[in-house]
């Protein structure tokens, strides 16, 4: 089985395999005409930063150990995404990647190299941070850790496939079945939250919040592979700096928004929320003898 340092290693090769220099991306990035799309992560910086304070105050008076597991999983989003674009802006996480023979932006040079810019950085934010997405809506529809760790896999799985279908130089058609199977993935967790978890959230008497949370989650989420298709990694429709700036927004909607929504709600700790003082724990809480 492939180490994770090699299987990094070659991630590495694949977006440098031109040459670039984290410094070379990031003069790239930050200096010239492309204002903008240094811009669309340093924004993600401040608002990541911003949330992890808010969700810090909102929470400074819960006392319920279920409570404080949901809040924890909220700021967990924001803590991955302001180290994930943190990477994104030092070019740490950035590559120029040469597409395969017959992809529009085949023969593209960026920064004097050939290929495109491919953020691949995004990959790891997606691919850390969905799945404290996922806990935290799970736990507040009340569903139970199977379905909650089965969502969480298929995001992994998700993630890693169109991390694959961005990297991939061999092949215009494999590209686009890596695209495939992460939409097949993709398409397992909305059935998962649209149904199964609406159902669970009536039940447990938070419809009314999983019902906004949801439709900000889903909506959100299918303009990620909407957005890679028409960008630079898809049909090339979209430019390197309009792309960004759409995944940028629809990271503020699914991440930044939905994490202040349900804090909100989570920080007043109504029963819905609460799982008492044995939450959690191995065994029971003790139980008083009889006098």
């Amino acid at each position: 089985m492939q180490s994770a340092h090699a299987l990094g290693f070659r991630v590495q090769n694949a977006v440098l395999q031109n040459g670039a220099t984290d410094r070379e991306l990031f003069e790239y990035v930050f200096g010239g005409d492309n204002a903008l799309l240094a811009l669309s992560f340093v924004l993600n910086i401040a608002l990541a930063g911003l949330t992890i304070l808010g969700i810090a105050y909102l929470g400074r008076n819960l006392t319920d150990s279920r409570s404080k597991a949901i809040a924890m999983a909220l700021m967990l989003i924001s803590i991955v995404s302001i180290s994930s674009y943190t990477g994104l802006a030092s070019g740490l996480t950035l590559g120029i990647v040469e597409m395969p023979p017959g992809h529009p932006a085949a023969g593209a040079t960026t920064a004097g190299q050939d290929g495109v810019l491919t953020m691949w950085g995004r990959y790891l934010t997606w691919t850390f941070s969905t799945p404290f997405i996922l806990i935290a809506l799970g736990m507040i529809a009340g569903s139970n850790w199977t379905k909650i760790l089965t969502t969480c896999a298929f995001t992994i799985a998700m993630c890693v496939t169109g991390l694959a279908a961005a990297l991939t130089t061999s092949s215009l058609v494999l590209r686009w079945w890596w695209f495939f199977l992460g939409s097949i993935f993709f398409l397992v967790i909305v059935y998962v939250i649209l149904v199964d978890w609406t159902a669970e959230a009536r039940t447990t008497g938070t419809a009314d919040l999983f019902g906004t949370l949801k439709l900000l989650t889903v909506v959100g989420w299918f303009g990620y592979p909407i957005l890679w298709a028409l960008g630079v990694e898809g049909f090339a429709v979209l430019s390197v700096t309009v792309t960004s700036w759409g995944y940028s927004v629809l990271d503020i909607i699914t991440k930044y928004v939905v994490t202040f929504v349900a804090m909100r709600y989570i920080a007043a700790e109504p029963d819905a929320i609460t799982g008492g003082a044995d939450y959690g724990a191995s065994t029971p809480g003790p139980v008083p003898g009889d006098d």
